[in-house]
C-alpha cells in the first residue's frame, strides 16, 4: 500500500497566496485530473476560503478577511497570469524598492497582446517586449528577480528602469516621480547602462540619461570619460524631455530643455 500522501489543498495555498488553475493542477493531481481539482476550487469558493480573480486565477482569502473585503495583491495576480512576464517601469521602481509612491497600475512585459486588466483596486497593463531588449534564447536584456511573499518575480533591473521611464515617463509616474525614485538606486552598472542604450539607440534617451548621471555623478560614480561618450550621441536640435512639456531650462550639454521642478540649484543652463 502506497503511504505517501499528495499535497493537501491547505499546503497548497499556504504556499501560493495567488494561484493559476494550471497551477493547482500541476500540485493537486500530477495525474492531470483537473476536473477534480475544478470541484475542490469551486468547493473552497463556496466556503470563501478562496476568491476568483479573472479567468483561471485564484487567490487564498486570508483567515480574518471575506471575498468582498480581499484584493490580492496584483503583482502576485499579473505573476501567476504570465509567470514568464517581467515587471517594468513604476512597477520596477516598487519591486526593487526605490519608488517614491504606490501606484494602482502594474505593468510588465509579455509575448504577445493583450488588454488591460482593471482589477478591483489596480490596473493589469500588458506591454510588448522591446525586440532590442531580447538577448540569447529569448532571454530579455538586464533583467533580475525579486521576491515577492514567497514567490520570485521577474523585473528589469535599475539600469533598464531608467532608461525605459524615459522612453515611457506616462509608465512611470512622470518625470519627478523617475528622478527621485532612480536617484535612490543603490547602485547603477554602467557597462550595462551603456549597453541597454546602445540597443535602444535613440539620442534622446542617451541625452536624459547622461543628464541624470551627470546630475547624481558622485552618487554613482560615473566616469567623465562616460558622460563623453554619451555626450556625442545627444540630439542635433534641442529637445525637450517630456512630449507636451512647456517651459523648462535649457541644459546646452544635453541639447535638452528640462521642467525646473527636475532640476539640482546651480545646474548649468541657458535661459
Amino acid at each position: 500500500m502506497n503511504t505517501e500522501q499528495k499535497p493537501r489543498g491547505t499546503d497548497f495555498f499556504a504556499t501560493h497566496p495567488v494561484f493559476s488553475l494550471d497551477e493547482a493542477v500541476a500540485d493537486l493531481a500530477p495525474g492531470g485530473k483537473r476536473l477534480r481539482v475544478v470541484e475542490r476550487l469551486k468547493h473552497h469558493l463556496r466556503v470563501g476560503r478562496l476568491k476568483h480573480v479573472t479567468r483561471e486565477i485564484y487567490a487564498v482569502v486570508p483567515p480574518t478577511w471575506s471575498p468582498e473585503h480581499f484584493h490580492p495583491d496584483p503583482f502576485l495576480v499579473a505573476s501567476a497570469m504570465y509567470p514568464d512576464g517581467v515587471f517594468s517601469h513604476h512597477s520596477a521602481l516598487e519591486l526593487l524598492g526605490a519608488a517614491h509612491s504606490l501606484w494602482n497600475q502594474c505593468t510588465l512585459y509579455i509575448n504577445g497582446r493583450r488588454r488591460p486588466l482593471v482589477l478591483e483596486d489596480a490596473t493589469l497593463r500588458f506591454l510588448d517586449i522591446p525586440l532590442s531588449m531580447k538577448g540569447d534564447s529569448d532571454k530579455q536584456i538586464g533583467t533580475r528577480r525579486i521576491e515577492r511573499q514567497g514567490k520570485l518575480l521577474n523585473v528589469t533591473g535599475p539600469e533598464r528602469t531608467l532608461v525605459e521611464g524615459f522612453s515611457r515617463p506616462a509608465l512611470i509616474g512622470g518625470l519627478e516621480e523617475l528622478v527621485n525614485s532612480a536617484a535612490g538606486f543603490t547602485t547603477l552598472d554602467l557597462e550595462l547602462l551603456e549597453e541597454v542604450l546602445s540597443r535602444y539607440d535613440m539620442a534622446k534617451l542617451w541625452a536624459e540619461t547622461g543628464w541624470f548621471l551627470e546630475r547624481f555623478q558622485n552618487v554613482f560614480h560615473a566616469p567623465d570619460a562616460l558622460l563623453t561618450r554619451m555626450e556625442q550621441h545627444r540630439p542635433r536640435s534641442r529637445a525637450y524631455i517630456e512630449r507636451g512639456q512647456r517651459g523648462g531650462l535649457l541644459v546646452k550639454r544635453w541639447n535638452l530643455i528640462i521642467p525646473k521642478v527636475v532640476l539640482s540649484p546651480g545646474e548649468p543652463d541657458e535661459r
